[in-house]
Order: structure tokens, then C-alpha cells, then sequence
């Protein structure tokens, strides 16, 4: 399989339209705009409500340039699975030409970790031949920055408050990767647009493996995340040089990692860049710093400098 070397090789034609109605320095909007780079334009999509949605397809206008599915918050995968199963019945039945049409089941991190965990179980147990993207801003964004299982330890949002009695998040992120990863699939892979060929790369090696592949896209969020929105890919940045959003792949049941920081820096620094982490201590980076030390540990990144 040929991948693109550097950003100029990338395919020129976007399939993701332009005038779509995202916040400036959406990284989501960002984060289709390359995925439909790797995969291309033969492929369907199911995409779940959330602000993907939402800012795609203002009636009567839409960004999508593929064929593409509004569905049900929890059900992407559901949907997703469906048509998979109907372009292979109808192409074993010579109603469609053989060919190999990607399909695609787009949702958002409470789409995905919280209310469609089973149905992505379930389609990804079932081996469908689909590639699924949860693009993760760590909050329901969409309807009013409302926290997720997604949503990192010590996050403000407006259902996790920090006050006198609360740090705000009090759970730590769940490891969606590695719950795909746990059902023995052939692709599993985290990736941001801060790093834009990577993400490509990666979405192309998902869409053309046999069998379910899952796509973990960390995504900034100004309003959500508090930071201006010149910032955002600046911030995803930081936390990949600080371990906090690892990025690598597990292909076979074997895990690599695909951007590995020299030596990593502090998690403070991307801590005091947002405005959802401003009321944390010293004390409180302090124990995140450590948990964020001994999970980089078991990726194999670099120690902290």
C-alpha cells in the first residue's frame, strides 16, 4: 500500500466542501477534511447527530461531496453495519458492480464512548468491513459543552464544575482506543490534525484493510476547551509532545508509535493553555503529571525532560 510522503502528494479534490458552518478553528471540520483525503470518494458515510452534523448540513445546504447518512446519536455504527451488509448481498447478487466501497460510521466521543459503545461492540465483534472515526473533543459539545466519559480528569464543563467540593471532571478519560484495540480488529489508531500526513496515512491503512478499523482523532475545541481559536491545533500539539494525547497505531494486535516527541514536555504546559484547566493547583498538575508519567510509560514515549 502507497502512502503520501509529505502534504503536497495529497489528493487536491476536497470532499468535504468549504462554507460549512463549524467554529473558527474547528479542528472536527479539520479532522473529515484529511480523513476523506486517505479514504477517497468512493466510500459512504453514517454520521451520527453532533456538531459534525449539525454544521455539515444547514437545510437545504451540505458540505459532504460522498454519499452521506444522518443518523441517530447512538447508532452509527448500527447504520454503518447495515450498509455494509446491503452493498454485500446486492453485489453478491449482481444488482451492483463488485467493487470495494468504503463505508464509514462518523460520531463524536459521547456518540462513541458513552450512548454508542454497544452498537460499536457489536459491529466491530461482528467483523464488518467498516471504517469507524470517532472524532473526540472530550465534551457533548454540540449541546452545550456537557461532559462525556471522554472528558479528562480536572475538566470544566458545564455539568462537571469546579467549586469547593469538586476538582470539575472527576473521572479520569476513557481508553477508547483500547477497548476497540481489545477486540482483536486489524487497525486501531489514535491521530490529530496537528499532525496532518499522519492522519491521512492512517485513515487510507483503515479504510483498506479487511475487516472493522477504528479511528481515534483527538480534536481541539475552542469554546469547549476555552483557548483562542488560532490556538487550537497548537494546543493538540502540546498534548502530544507532552503525552497526554498519544498517537500511534495497533495493527495485528502489535502497538507502534507513529509520533514520538524527543523527550516529553511538561503536562503543565498544556494544562495552562486552556481555559477549562485554569482553577487546577499546583498540586493537582502535579498528580496528573504522574498518571500521565506512568501511562506513557506502558506506550514506550520518551521520559519527561
Amino acid at each position: 500500500m502507497a502512502y503520501y510522503k509529505s502534504i503536497k502528494e495529497l489528493p487536491k479534490e476536497e470532499l468535504f466542501a468549504p462554507g460549512h458552518r463549524a467554529c473558527q478553528g474547528c479542528t472536527e471540520a479539520l479532522a473529515i477534511r484529511l480523513a476523506l483525503k486517505g479514504i477517497g470518494p468512493n466510500c459512504i458515510v453514517a454520521n451520527a447527530t453532533g456538531c459534525s452534523e449539525v454544521v455539515s448540513t444547514p437545510y437545504p445546504y451540505t458540505a459532504w461531496k460522498v454519499p452521506w447518512y444522518h443518523v441517530a446519536f447512538e447508532n452509527a455504527a448500527s447504520v454503518a453495519s447495515g450498509i455494509e451488509a446491503a452493498l454485500k448481498t446486492l453485489m453478491r447478487k449482481g444488482r451492483l458492480e463488485r467493487e470495494r466501497i468504503h463505508v464509514v460510521a462518523l460520531a463524536g466521543d459521547g456518540g462513541t464512548a458513552d450512548i454508542g459503545l454497544q452498537a460499536l461492540s457489536g459491529a466491530l465483534e461482528r467483523w464488518h468491513d467498516f471504517v469507524y472515526i470517532c472524532l473526540d473533543n472530550e465534551a457533548y459539545m454540540n449541546t452545550g459543552i456537557q461532559r462525556s466519559s471522554s472528558t479528562p480528569y480536572g475538566a470544566w464543563t458545564t455539568t462537571s464544575p469546579p467549586g469547593s467540593v469538586s476538582i470539575g471532571q472527576r473521572t479520569w478519560k476513557k481508553d477508547m482506543p483500547s477497548i476497540a484495540a481489545a477486540h482483536n480488529i486489524p487497525y486501531v489508531a489514535t491521530a490529530t490534525p496537528a499532525y496532518a500526513l499522519d492522519l491521512v496515512n492512517k485513515a487510507k491503512k483503515a479504510a483498506e484493510v479487511e475487516g472493522p478499523a477504528y479511528l481515534h482523532i483527538f480534536c481541539s475545541c475552542p469554546p469547549g476547551w476555552r483557548i483562542p481559536s488560532e490556538k487550537a491545533l497548537e494546543v493538540l500539539r502540546l498534548g502530544v509532545e507532552t503525552g497526554v494525547l498519544p498517537i500511534y497505531e495497533v495493527e495485528d494486535g502489535k502497538l507502534r508509535l507513529t509520533i514520538r516527541p524527543s523527550r516529553r514536555k511538561p503536562v503543565e504546559l498544556y494544562l495552562r493553555t486552556q481555559g477549562r484547566f485554569a482553577h487546577l493547583t499546583d498540586k493537582e498538575i502535579e498528580f496528573i503529571q504522574r498518571r500521565v508519567d506512568e501511562a506513557a510509560e506502558k506506550l514506550g514515549l520518551p521520559p519527561r525532560s
